[in-house]
């Protein structure tokens, strides 16, 4: 027998208790992004939708649902960093997500150390064993299927300087499960974690 089935078109809405669409499309890498405004104050904020688009070059984007800090950051210099969540910095991570004035460094809100980076301005996060340094290639606001602009921009960057915590190289081979990545998933307040019992291998079709 056919399965059962919930339909809907999302401009008429879902018609359940919270939409599915974030608890579909994830786990999700988590955006946890770096960036100075012009005049070199600090912003550290989280995107959910956040993600690696190419190879080569080496190219990862994230939304920003609104006009915020981050977005005004990378705007006005064209650079930031992702940081790399854990499940360690999970609660400093989302401690970062607080809605405060553009003067609040969250650097100093979470308690994080800022370290310097190699080849952008804006800082990595010292406590996060990964991160990328970008700069901007492309920041695009979305359009709907009616052509008009929806409230939220893609920001995609080209990343040209990478971090990796020596002890997550084993043979020189990065180690996912080590490093404890968290992931955002659907709901309110759901979060995934990878560990070694979340991994299989298969190999492509010679």
């Amino acid at each position: 027998m056919p399965e059962a089935m919930h339909f809907y078109e999302p401009r008429k809405g879902h018609g359940l208790p919270h939409d599915p669409f974030n608890a579909i499309v994830g786990p999700r890498p988590i955006g946890w992004i770096s960036t100075a405004s012009s005049d070199g104050v600090l912003n550290l904020a989280p995107y959910s939708f956040f993600n690696a688009f190419n190879y080569t070059p080496p190219i990862v984007g994230f939304a920003s649902i609104g006009r915020k800090d981050t977005l005004r950051n990378i705007e006005a210099t064209g650079e930031f960093v992702w940081n790399l969540a854990t499940r360690e910095l999970a609660e400093a991570m989302n401690q970062s997500c607080a809605a405060v004035p553009p003067e609040v460094d969250e650097f100093s809100l979470t308690g994080l150390t800022p370290a310097a980076s190699r080849l952008v301005t804006p800082p990595r996060v010292a406590e996060s064993p990964v991160a990328f340094e970008c700069r901007s290639t492309q920041i695009l606001q979305l359009s709907g299927l009616d052509g008009a602009k929806v409230p939220t921009w893609l920001v995609l960057g080209e990343v040209v300087a990478v971090h990796i915590a020596t002890r997550l190289l084993r043979d020189g081979v990065y180690d996912t499960a080590a490093a404890g990545h968290i992931l955002r998933g659907g709901g309110a307040a759901d979060y995934f974690s990878i560990g070694p019992e979340q991994l299989f291998r298969m190999y492509r079709p010679g």
